[in-house]
Formats: C-alpha cells, sequence, structure tokens
C-alpha cells in the first residue's frame, strides 16, 4: 500500500526481547516547484500528491482557481519527491513578488514565514452554507474510520473528510501532517469538481488557526474536528463565518462559532 512500508525492528513485551517488524508510515520531502522555483518543501506522506499540490496551491493563495495551474507533473528524486507547476503568467508574477519558501517539519504549518502580516493573513468569508443535524457532526468522526486504509496499517496518521448533510463522509485523505492531509482533501475535491460550500471538514486533529485559514480559502463553511481549537482559530472561523465543532467524540461535541449552521443550535441557551 502506498504510504506505509514494513520495517524490522527489536520489541520488548512481557519481559522478553523479540525481533519483528511492524507497517510505519512513509515520510518523504515533497517540493511544490512553480516555474522552476521551489515554493514550498514539506514533510509529507508521498500519496495523493496531486491533490496535495493543487490544495496546498489553492489554500495558500497562490491560485483561486485551479484552471490557473497549467501543467502538473510529479518527478521522483533521490531524496525525495518534486511536483512540478507551471502557473499562468498573471499568478507565476504574483507568485514571484511574493515569495514564500516554507522547509519545516509536518507538526508546524506556517513555517518560513517572514512577518506577521503573513501569519495573520486575511481570509475570505464563507458563504451561507448547509444545515447540519446535530447527531450527523457526532458521528463524523467515527464515520471517517472506515476511511482511513493507512492508519488502519501504521497508525500515526492524519485525515480529513469531507461531510455532506445526509450523505455522510463523501471523501478522505490520510497524511503524516495534519495539514498536508487537509490540503489533500481540498485538492481531491477540486479535482473532482466537488462543491465545497456544501459540507464540513473532518479533522482527526486539533483546530489550529491555519486549519480555519485553509478551509476559508477553500470555501467550506464547517469545520468538525475530534480535538480542541485554539483560541486564535476560534476567533478567526467566527471572523470567516466558518461554523466550529470541535471535540467530537463518543456522540458528543462542543460547538464553538456559527451555531446557525446545526439545526437548532440557536436556541441553545
Amino acid at each position: 500500500m502506498k504510504g506505509v512500508a514494513a520495517a524490522r525492528m527489536t520489541a520488548w513485551r512481557g519481559g522478553q526481547r523479540l525481533d519483528a517488524s511492524r507497517v510505519l508510515p512513509e515520510e518523504r520531502p515533497v517540493a511544490i516547484v512553480a516555474q522552476h522555483s521551489s515554493v514550498a518543501v514539506m514533510m509529507c506522506t508521498p500519496a495523493a500528491l496531486e491533490d496535495f499540490a493543487i490544495g496546498f496551491c489553492l489554500t495558500e493563495g497562490i491560485v483561486s482557481d485551479p484552471a490557473q495551474i497549467e501543467s502538473l507533473e510529479i518527478a521522483e528524486q533521490a531524496r525525495g519527491t518534486e511536483v512540478r507547476l507551471w502557473l499562468a503568467p498573471d499568478r507565476a508574477e504574483a507568485l514571484a513578488a511574493r515569495r514564500r519558501f516554507m522547509a519545516g517539519p509536518v507538526g508546524c504549518g506556517m513555517c518560513g514565514l517572514d512577518s506577521l502580516d503573513q501569519a495573520m493573513r486575511p481570509v475570505p468569508a464563507v458563504g451561507p452554507g448547509p444545515v447540519f443535524d446535530a447527531a450527523e457532526i457526532a458521528a463524523a468522526p467515527e464515520a471517517m474510520r472506515a476511511r482511513q486504509p493507512l492508519h488502519d496499517r501504521a497508525r500515526a496518521i492524519h485525515a480529513a473528510g469531507f461531510l455532506v448533510p445526509g450523505q455522510g463522509i463523501v471523501a478522505a485523505r490520510e497524511d503524516v501532517g495534519r495539514h498536508n492531509a487537509l490540503d489533500k482533501l481540498i485538492g481531491a475535491l477540486v479535482r473532482e469538481g466537488a462543491d465545497r460550500t456544501r459540507g464540513a471538514a473532518v479533522l482527526t486533529s486539533r483546530v489550529s488557526v491555519e486549519m480555519v485559514q485553509k478551509c476559508a480559502m477553500a470555501g467550506i463553511p464547517a469545520i468538525v474536528a475530534v480535538s480542541a481549537p485554539t483560541t486564535l482559530a476560534v476567533e478567526v472561523a467566527e471572523a470567516a463565518g466558518i461554523t466550529l465543532a470541535a471535540v467530537a467524540r463518543e456522540g458528543g461535541f462542543e460547538l464553538w462559532t456559527r451555531a446557525e449552521r446545526i439545526a437548532g443550535g440557536g436556541d441553545v441557551a
């Protein structure tokens, strides 16, 4: 299975030493290159890389429409993978004017930023979006389990899914990095022509501000996450009009912003 690999190790179990093996998640440097210049280098699970590149370019404001990516190819290198893009001339010029170089671990979604303005970039407000049943939101993280084959094999892998009211989880992507998993999901939705305004991003991680920013850039009006949000994530979600449901576990969740998208949510005191 692409994205995981078996590795030999020594285990200590019940006071005994055992020679054994375990399936581990793969992690490789992935460089996004536009017009022969590196835009970003991320540590990534080397699967669904076209989805990753398209989603990354959209959520980072490199393009505003996937049609602005004129061509894309994946080139395997000895030390990693390059995703080579050719952008429309106006987007290439805009990128050159605001060159952003990122080289960092999967745990950081803002490595390489050189100003506070870049970290707190303005994001668009999302549209009205659908109304969700509370039971759908509560059940979403458990429903994600059936869409995480890499996690089933190796653990230690995040996932992002797309929840559509009345349909459940319609798409999901996995990666060792939570930001990468979300970018892959958004890229997959773009490539499938899915309406991103009609569902919620379901995350197997905490909600930090950059996760909210990415959803806003993609036009996704709601987020459901298994862990808690940061204070800044709540502030940005409220400002962008995003419904934020967090700590979605054991049949319940905490609603932090925009309760009007949850059936009956606006009536809660």
